[in-house]
């Protein structure tokens, strides 16, 4: 009676460990050293579709582990990649040889660690490869490179490629930027076009990508596959209902010829990248020695721009806007100039693009402000209390929200914000619906006006005319010049002249610089107001300070004395506004 109560209660004590084993939420099996399986708990039955919950996967990858944990007689930790279509499933399982009974037995025990591989996968994918285009990272084929250095065969050449789109900013501008990263996958699918599996492409950063071309056999051969990739670029990237044109700039560096390092090979490639931007763009070009002195004199400018800035060397002229018909100052333009280490004045053609690629403009403009508020009285003693400033500012910046509002307030903080007018190019009003609606609201406000520098060199039309919100039009010299003896230019001139008085905007001829072209302006145009060096040549705040020790009389003529037709020697070609 005992033995049955014993045995009794063992089976019950069997069956609720049975049970517990078949709950347990790792999945469990025991087999034997044949392979085949004498336990299997609900979890395993699950993960290895033995359920029927969906097809059984592919086990030959565990027998084999299995296999191998028995005939070493050691535990075996081994991560299963168990795939149902395009669904994976991860384990990570321990099997465990034992000896029980006399019989040699496999204990295996899975966990299922599909989220956190998912995970780890999704963390090396940002770390190696970039989200938007799925092209490797720089990280990638820098590491790429390297082994290729590392080999040194000898006689085992490639090619590193630098590729910038151009004008990619204008495009995220003028479309936004989500065609402006759509563009970029586009552009990366047919970048990839052709490349073979030795070959890598990749984006370092925005709107940057890398070409690593290995093996190639000579120059020609790199020219051939990287004319006939810019060719494919030409066609059209429909985008969201729009065509969108784009085009790539490229330099290339050659292994062992321009560098036997990575970063070597990718600045040289940069280095003729930047040659090809500065003669055209749209093009490759091969790195030779000229462009790297080239860089360096670049990087000379550079150092000392940035010096010029933390020392503020900076200075402004100021040129007049004269009524063509009175002689009365309407306003000034405050044109920035650099003075160099020994103290010569610098054009601007010299630095406002460099400073605009290195990021540096806004504080520029800022230091303009700065001197024009310094000199107020200067200004006002010269050219009168009444005349408007006018002061540049650069596309990119006229379209970045956060620089204009500073600037705004900068202009607010001075007491006389309404004496201000910012000119802005054509190019500033390309996203003309970005620029009405967020900046030109804050200078109204404040009462400054708005004019269009260089009108009919940029993105002008007269449609688009119509559509821009702006007091004043500045009329390029370009059709200025001789105006009197070009019939056509005379005819855009009239065109440009009736939309703008019908819109309500003051027209301003930029360049006037002979009696000639002045005459013609009073008598077949309704033009009032001109701007050129035949009223005023920029003065120099030097000259201002100076011109305070004559009479009004003489201030006044300091500041719109004719220059009868250019015979003091200031040229076209001078290059002093901005």
């Amino acid at each position: 009676m005992n033995d049955n109560r014993y045995s009794g209660a063992t089976e019950a004590e069997l069956g609720f460990l049975k049970e517990i084993v078949r709950m347990l939420p790792a999945g469990l099996t025991v087999q034997d050293a044949h392979g085949e399986l004498l336990l299997v708990n609900d979890a395993a039955a699950a993960q290895l579709g033995m359920d029927g919950s969906r097809p059984s996967p592919d086990l030959a990858p565990r027998r084999e582990a299995c296999r191998k944990a028995l005939s070493a007689g050691q535990p075996v930790v081994t991560e299963e990649a168990l795939h149902d279509g395009a669904a994976r499933q991860v384990l990570l399982t321990i099997h465990r040889p034992v000896r029980l009974a006399g019989r040699e037995l496999l204990i295996s025990a899975s966990s299922d660690i599909t989220e956190q591989k998912n995970f780890e996968d999704q963390l090396f994918r940002s770390a190696y490869f970039d989200e938007l285009t799925g092209l490797p990272s720089r990280r990638v084929i820098e590491h790429r490179a390297n082994s290729l250095l590392a080999r040194d065969r000898g006689d085992e050449r490639f090619a590193l490629a630098f590729l910038d789109v151009d004008n990619f900013k204008h495009i995220n501008d003028y479309y936004g930027h989500a065609v402006g990263d759509a563009l970029l996958v586009e552009l990366s699918k047919r970048l990839g076009r052709d490349l073979r599996d030795s070959d890598m492409l990749s984006r370092i950063s925005g709107d940057e990508f890398l070409l690593l071309l290995s093996p190639i056999q000579s120059q020609e051969e790199v020219a051939e596959f990287m004319q006939s990739t810019l060719k494919r670029l030409t066609a059209p990237f429909f985008i969201d209902h729009s065509e969108v044109f784009a085009s790539t700039s490229v330099g290339i560096s050659l292994y062992p010829e321009h560098g036997r390092s990575f970063e070597t090979l990718r600045q040289n490639a940069d280095i003729a990248m930047y040659r090809i931007k500065n003669n055209g763009k749209g093009l490759a070009a091969f790195f030779d020695a000229s462009m790297e002195r080239e860089a360096q004199a670049r990087m000379k400018v550079e150092q000392s721009l940035r010096l010029a800035i933390l020392e503020k060397r900076f200075c402004c002229a100021f040129q007049s806007k004269v009524d063509i018909r009175t002689q009365a100052v309407k306003g000034i333009e405050a044109l920035v100039r650099l003075r160099d280490d020994e103290g010569v004045i610098q054009a601007p053609g010299s630095f406002i693009s460099l400073a605009g690629e290195l990021g540096l403009i806004d504080e520029l403009t800022h230091l303009v402000l700065a001197e024009i508020v310094k000199s107020i009285d200067l200004i006002n003693d010269t050219f009168g209390a009444e005349a408007t400033i006018s002061i540049n500012v650069a596309a990119e910046q006229a379209g970045n929200p956060e620089f204009m509002r500073s600037f705004a307030q900068a202009l607010d903080d001075t007491g006389f914000p309404h004496r201000f007018m910012i000119e802005v190019t054509e190019n500033a009003f390309v996203a003309k619906n970005h620029f009405q609606a967020e900046i030109l609201p804050m200078f109204r406000k404040l009462g400054v006006g708005i004019s269009i520098d260089d009108f009919g060199t940029g993105y002008s039309s007269l449609s688009a005319l119509a559509d821009i919100t702006a007091d004043e039009i500045k009329i390029d010299r370009s059709f200025i010049t001789d105006i009197h003896k070009r019939p056509r230019s005379q005819g855009i001139l009239r065109a440009i002249e009736s939309l703008s008085e019908a819109l309500g905007m003051t027209v301003i001829a930029e360049g006037l610089e002979s009696y000639e072209e002045l005459a013609y302006l009073q008598a077949a145009t309704n033009i009032r107001f001109a701007q050129g060096y035949y009223f005023s040549r920029p003065i120099f705040l030097e000259e201002l300070k100076l011109a305070t020790t004559v009479s009004s009389e003489a201030r006044i003529s300091v500041a719109s004395r004719p220059m009868q037709q250019n015979r003091q020697g200031y040229s076209r070609a001078s290059g002093y506004r901005r």
